[in-house]
């Protein structure tokens, strides 16, 4: 049987070198080259979502790929598609970066220029470990190979704007209709999750930060189990702390929680760090909270282009969620995406603040009345992201249809 080769890298020469060689090994299929982490990963859920049987069996990653660095992309790849062994090409074949490598979840490294002999030998050798672990995972291969669970991060144009509030009732809306959900506050500094749930926690994910490999046992120690059924991961308590919380442990974390949750939840708050910019890159969908005023949506203008500029993410990958949204108000939702140049959720929120202050001053927004237009609106518009099942789809959650809004990177 042929083994599928999936050469990865971003320098067009290298790959096409790369390919070149492939083509010459044995019994070997190379597939069609990716150039970047993001199609990588789209390409492994896209094969995965139809079967474990159709994942290559072995990647091989230029070291020059991006934008997320080797080492990440191949932490992320072990983590969510088990069954594909990864190959390292590098020109540092140093004991340093060969163990590092390892750690990260490959297995090989091949230096650079190539050679015949050490690329088929490496490739034999992955390809039939990965072989082996398919035969022992049998048909339970598709329960951790599978495309995971769906991300979406929101963020606020300012603060102030209800980014939070959103979050919690995207993430309240998907456990009740029976789908684990995580709920994670990356709002490091300022995060107020555990105020609107009047929880007190010990662990945070700061705690997180310095772990390189983020197993179910390690995860499970860091979450808070809400009464709700929600699984919490909370800012730290000191707002210092988040400073630990890098790009790179968001990433790892991030990676972590969409292989054990249906549904992962993000707050990012309103202001951008490397963390929350980390999440956002890889959200399936990101939502940016604004309200119709001018000074809201000139905020949002601004996050969008900075997340161009840095190449976060693109502004029609980007869906803009109008909160206190009121009929008579001089901005409505098509002026905001007009000037955002984003997609826009059906979904607007309306402006009834009444409903909600007792349930926020007690710290119970997970009591919410079911009656309150804006819980309606915040759980139809989990209904028009995919984060509910079908079943509770509609009924109740006005506007709950699910719907196409926004891109999703990650699964189609």
């Amino acid at each position: 049987m042929p083994t599928r080769i999936l050469p990865a890298g971003a320098d067009p020469d290298a790959v096409r070198s790369l390919t070149t060689l492939l083509s010459q090994l044995p019994d070997a299929e190379p597939q069609p080259p990716v150039t970047d982490s993001t199609q990588l990963v789209d390409t492994l859920a896209r094969l995965a979502a139809e079967s474990v049987d159709e994942l290559p069996e072995v990647v091989v990653v230029h070291e020059r790929i991006g934008p997320v660095p080797a080492l990440e992309l191949i932490r992320e790849v072990a983590l969510r598609f088990p069954a594909v062994g990864v190959i390292l090409v590098t020109t540092d074949a140093s004991p340093g970066l060969f163990a590092a490598a390892m750690d990260s979840g490959a297995r090989g490294l091949v230096a650079l220029p190539l050679s015949y002999e050490e690329l088929a030998s490496r490739v034999q050798a992955v390809a039939q470990w990965s072989t082996g672990v398919r035969r022992h995972l049998g048909h339970g291969a598709e329960v951790f190979a599978g495309v995971g669970g769906t991300v979406v991060t929101v963020s606020g144009a300012k603060g102030g704007v209800g980014a939070t509030l959103t979050a919690i009732q995207l993430a309240l809306a998907a456990q009740a209709s029976g789908r684990p959900t995580a709920l994670v506050d990356l709002d490091l500094q300022t995060g107020d999750i555990a105020s609107y749930l009047d929880i007190q926690f010990r662990r945070s994910v700061a705690d997180l930060a310095a772990i390189t490999d983020i197993s179910p046992r390690v995860l499970a120690d860091a979450v808070f189990r809400h009464d709700t059924g929600l699984a919490l991961l909370l800012a730290p308590g000191e707002g210092e702390r988040g400073e630990e919380v890098t790009d790179r442990a968001a990433r790892q974390l991030v990676s972590a929680l969409r292989s054990r949750y249906e549904v992962v939840v993000v707050d990012c708050g309103a202001q951008l760090s490397g963390a929350g910019a980390a999440a956002v890159e890889m959200a399936d969908t990101a939502l940016l909270v604004t309200t119709p005023d001018v000074i809201a949506v000139r905020a949002a203008k601004r996050t969008v282009r900075m997340w161009d500029r840095l190449q976060i993410r693109k502004a029609e990958e980007t869906t803009v969620v109008v909160n206190r949204h009121t009929r008579s108000t001089e901005i409505q939702p098509a002026l905001v995406q007009r000037i955002t140049g984003t997609a826009l959720a059906r979904t607007a929120v309306p402006a009834n603040f009444k409903e909600l202050q007792a349930v926020v001053d007690a710290g119970r927004v997970h009591e919410l009345d079911a009656r309150s237009t804006v819980k309606q609106a915040l759980w139809g518009l989990a209904g028009e992201l995919g984060l509910v099942r079908a079943a509770d789809e509609g009924g109740s959650h006005r506007g709950g249809g699910r719907g196409g809004v926004g891109f999703r990177r990650r699964k189609e």
